[in-house]
């Protein structure tokens, strides 16, 4: 592989940031594989937080939200996935309960647009799960839940909260 030189190597990652939000640890991440040294890396990465290219804050709002809303991942996932992208979990967590993504509050708050969302979530799951008797439904509408990353209070609380309106029963 050609060695790219710290110009080179600035100059596309001023395109790749230009054109969509990433995170320092994505860049570190890139300039890593080009084999760049530590101390390029550090005067690269100042560079493009200086010029504001970066911003680690601007990212982690702007992802948690696109999860959120696009995606319908809860809090522990998008947590977990700004962890992988080694954004601090102070950051993450204030920023995660400002936008109030699976804080006690939305959590607390019956008409929050977390509940809401879950809610959906799983009524539109519901349809398509194939269960013997309500314990078994619940089961597997709570592992579905866990893995999109909501958590098991806020589970409950949708679950135990709805009506058979909502997750109707199998016609066998």
């Amino acid at each position: 592989m050609k060695q790219i030189t710290e110009k080179e190597a600035l100059k596309t990652l001023m395109t790749i940031c230009s054109k969509s939000e990433h995170c320092s640890g994505e860049m570190t991440e890139k300039m890593r594989k080009w084999q760049l040294s530590e101390d390029v890396q550090a005067r690269i990465i100042e560079r493009l937080i200086k010029d504001r290219f970066i911003d680690d804050e601007r990212f982690t709002r702007a992802f948690a939200q696109d999860k959120f809303r696009y995606n319908k991942w809860g809090r522990k996932k998008i947590e977990q996935a700004l962890w992988m992208k080694r954004i601090p979990a102070t950051m993450s967590k204030e920023i995660l309960d400002e936008l109030h993504i699976g804080s006690y509050e939305a959590q607390a708050d019956e008409g929050s647009e977390y509940l809401q969302t879950l809610r959906e979530l799983i009524r539109n799951k519901s349809r398509s799960v194939k269960a013997k008797n309500n314990y078994e439904r619940n089961g597997k509408l709570i592992r579905f839940a866990l893995g999109r990353g909501f958590s098991m209070d806020a589970i409950m609380k949708v679950i135990e909260g709805a009506d058979e309106y909502d997750f109707p029963e199998d016609e066998n």
